[in-house]
């Protein structure tokens, strides 16, 4: 399948900069660019070097949820003019968001439509950091927070142009809202493309990385975006798993922005991907990335309670004791309502069950 990989930050942050320098790139030079301006006259794409034919212009409009549809309609005619030729051949999709993009939706569009599922994976989503101005955007824009939150790659750009005690700074506020991401300082987008793109999102050891940085130790808060990281001892079935990510995504779906992790499934290794209220199939993979066979999640989002997540874990075993019936179990069901209770309020138990 395609890799789509997604380019974003805040305005200013040398986006364009870091696309110019992969397109150079010998490796890069067979790439169809997606690039998003906000308002009616669109200049961006005029400054990337990518071939006219291997373009495409989101115009009038940040990339969220305003152009959703349209970023939907492009990827359904570049996939379908690939396939039949009307394209120059292309194997790999880059999108890069305007600087007041909210990532989410754009990730959301990418993995949730069956049809371009088959043709498309999501593959970095790289989030470039102007260390000049971010300290100050982080605390008024949540759309900065939410590009950093959801990267798998930060770049710290204009690095050479603050002092180390600032640059350190504003370091250390981007591991605390994303301490898993692997971030690397680039001078005028310069960076090699291997380091950005040599291990996929699922990879084993980019998953072993993330989940046992030491930073995710405790619970970190940014202007309410953080991370927290969670473990469970034992093997859970296939049925506990999904029970789990059905019960998270529906009652903490509009809290999470990314979740990562690995799952002990009958001693078996799998990486779990969720953005949002979006589950990716859980993957199996290869081999443990470490000797700690545990399951271990991180989750970033807004206002996360840590003990509240913990004990969501019930639900890994709610389904072991599901029958193949209809009718049902009043124990059970009580277990359900102690483990849905642990996450929202009674009221709205009450309201969403209608008891």
């Amino acid at each position: 399948m395609l890799p789509v990989s997604i380019i974003t930050g805040f305005l200013g942050s040398g986006k364009t900069t870091l696309l110019n320098h992969l397109l150079r790139q010998p490796s890069f030079e067979n790439s169809l660019v997606i690039v998003n301006e906000f308002g009616e006259i669109g200049i961006d794409h005029l400054l990337v070097s990518a071939p006219a034919e291997n373009t495409r212009l989101l115009s009038n409009g940040c990339l969220c949820c305003e152009i959703r549809g349209e970023l939907f309609e492009t990827l359904t005619e570049v996939v379908r003019s690939r396939g039949v030729g009307d394209t120059p051949s292309f194997d790999r999709i880059l999108i890069e968001t305007t600087g007041l993009a909210d990532p989410v939706p754009i990730l959301r569009t990418i993995v949730t439509d069956n049809d371009l599922r088959q043709f498309l994976r999501l593959d970095k989503v790289i989030s470039v950091v102007d260390a000049v101005h971010a300290l100050t955007q982080l605390v008024g824009y949540d759309e900065a927070r939410k590009q950093i939150a959801v990267a798998d790659v930060l770049l710290l750009s204009k690095a050479d142009l603050v002092d180390p005690r600032a640059r350190g700074e504003v370091i250390n506020a981007m591991k605390a809202i994303n301490a898993g991401a692997e971030l690397a300082v680039v001078n005028c987008g310069e960076i090699d493309p291997e380091k950005l793109f040599r291990k996929s999102p699922f990879d084993s050891h980019d998953l072993g990385r993330w989940i046992t940085d030491e930073n995710h130790a405790h619970s970190h808060h940014t202007a309410g975006i953080g991370t927290i990281s969670l473990a469970y001892d034992g093997p859970i079935s296939e049925s506990g798993l999904a029970t789990w990510l059905s019960m998270i995504t529906a009652f903490k779906g509009s809290q999470l922005l990314r979740v990562k992790g690995i799952v002990n499934v009958r001693g078996n290794p799998y990486a779990v991907h969720v953005v949002q209220t979006v589950v990716h199939p859980p993957v199996p993979l290869g081999a443990w990335p470490t000797p700690d066979a545990r399951t271990r999640i991180v989750l970033i989002g807004r206002n996360l309670e840590e003990a509240t997540l913990e004990r969501s874990f019930q639900a890994f075993t709610l389904a072991e004791s599901l029958s193949d019936t209809f009718e049902i179990d009043p124990v059970i069901y009580a277990r359900f309502r102690e483990a849905a209770e642990q996450m929202v309020s009674r009221s709205v138990i009450k309201d969403r069950l209608l008891i």
